[in-house]
């Protein structure tokens, strides 16, 4: 098996005057579920349609299972639901998919039973689409995706508007797509406590540009536990950490705030803190999820070890 099913180098879209993806280097590995993380506006979307042959990149490579992805070979192993899908109200969800088949060019049915099934979706009858669920909806969008049993998933807001018992029905459906059919899964979401329950890699891009590449496990190494330090001169309380506690790693976020790393001990943070004539207003331990990492990697940070 080739080890990335999506890799791109260099790829850019200009519009006008303005880079809406500069130079992003994407690396999805075969069989992860990849989550692709963003505010609006960032080029997560221009990215997928790129990776998906939607919009032609204005520079840069995309490959598809080591193969271009504008050749026939890679758009056959790829599924795409890129916003919402685009379904006839008046049809059943089985006329939708045999629809679908047929413009895809495949034979018979092309899988429409099976991927029904996958999703969830087999026993919905002559039900018009019109009566769906938002949740229904979309797995229903993701079985049409399925059509022709493809390698890879694009997924673009998949569990986007959906309440609470959808996006569990969608997560598990994807979980089952990758775990029980080897599918990978490249799908980006704003709802990121959901997300960092599926996904076993992350990209996150800003502003156009791909910052950050990581596995869950980096990202939960990165999201340990830390100490809280609010004081009236970080940079003073910087340098003394460097100083005192070496082990200890840190990153400082404004003039007034520190996260410690590795050194939970509010006693000798604080006591080091006043010695040394540096005021503490704060020093707590806290905790870091997907979303607060995310969070705060937007508005800047730096980590000193």
């Amino acid at each position: 098996m080739t080890e990335y099913a999506v890799e791109t180098q260099g790829l850019t879209k200009i519009y006008g005057d303005k880079a809406a993806v500069d130079h992003v280097d994407l690396r999805v590995k075969s069989g992860s579920i990849y989550g692709f993380i963003g505010r609006n506006g960032a080029g997560k979307s221009t990215t997928l349609k790129m990776i998906s042959g939607l919009v032609h990149p204005s520079q840069g490579d995309i490959r598809v299972f080591g193969k271009p992805v504008s050749g026939e070979t890679a758009r056959r192993r790829l599924g795409i639901l890129i916003e919402a899908p685009g379904l006839y109200p008046n049809l059943s969800a089985r006329e939708n998919m045999l629809l679908k088949a047929k413009c895809m060019g495949l034979v018979k049915d092309g899988g429409v039973d099976e991927a029904m099934e996958l999703m969830g979706i087999a026993d919905t009858g002559k039900k018009k689409v019109k009566s769906f669920s938002m949740g229904m909806k979309q797995r229903l969008g993701i079985a049409m995706a399925l059509l022709g049993n493809p390698d890879l998933l694009v997924l673009d807001e998949p569990i986007n508007g959906l309440d609470p018992e959808g996006i569990r029905e969608i997560r598990e459906s994807l979980r089952r797509l990758n775990e029980e059919q080897g599918k990978t899964i490249l799908i980006s979401s704003h709802i990121l406590g959901e997300l960092s329950k599926l996904a076993s890699d992350y990209g996150i891009i800003k502003d156009g540009e791909l910052i950050r590449q990581m596995s869950k496990e980096e990202l939960e190494e990165i999201c340990r536990d830390f100490l809280l330090l609010e004081v009236d001169n970080a940079d003073r309380a910087a340098a003394l950490l460097s100083e005192t506690i070496p082990e200890a790693e840190y990153e400082v976020y404004d003039r007034k705030t520190l996260h410690i790393y590795g050194f939970m001990d509010t006693g000798t943070v604080n006591t080091l803190m006043v010695e040394h004539g540096i005021t503490v207003t704060g020093c707590s331990v806290h905790s870091m999820d997907l979303e607060n990492y995310f969070l705060n990697l937007m508005d800047g940070g730096e980590r000193h070890a």
